[in-house]
């Protein structure tokens, strides 16, 4: 397996095959989600970034939201994850208009149980899930394109069946 350099205290990484953890955070509004339920059945996109209201941040971000119709029509579902506060998620996602939740990882939970690094903020990094496996992994984390690129994962895999 791949290892990481160990930061906060963040675990290993996780790879392709992994099952999904069974962690729960608050989202911009408080609300608890469950990532295990929310990955088990169907795509869900956990991507991770360093820090709300940030421009590579921002970028990320907007990718999803202005590709949200083509992810949805694949059936795939996104969360967001960042150390901010529910406070800074919510004022976030209001000023950029993101349809999705945005998770407020403050404690570290959903961070360390991906094995992403998290110093004082989390490493971009994005995991697409399908039916409660990691199918996809990207440990550099992309900023305007990241939409672009989960589609044509999915496009790719796709095509191999």
């Amino acid at each position: 397996m791949n290892q990481t350099i160990r930061r906060g205290d963040a675990a290993e990484k996780l790879n392709v095959g992994a099952a999904i953890p069974d962690v729960t955070c608050n989202d911009q509004d408080g609300k608890p989600v469950s990532l295990a339920k929310e990955g088990a059945k169907g795509y869900l996109l956990v991507y991770f970034y360093p820090k709300a209201k940030t421009g590579g941040c921002t970028k990320q971000g907007c990718s999803l939201r202005d590709s949200y119709d083509a992810l949805t029509k694949k059936g795939v579902a996104v969360i967001g994850v960042s150390l901010d506060t529910v406070e800074a998620q919510k004022g976030f996602k209001e000023l950029n208009h993101f349809q999705f939740p945005l998770i407020s990882d403050t404690d570290k939970k959903v961070t360390n149980a991906f094995g992403v690094p998290n110093g004082n903020v989390a490493q971009r990094s994005a995991y697409l899930i399908k039916d409660g496996k990691i199918i996809y992994a990207d440990y550099k984390g992309t900023t305007d394109k990241q939409a672009e690129v989960i589609l044509q994962v999915i496009e790719d895999l796709e095509k191999k069946k």
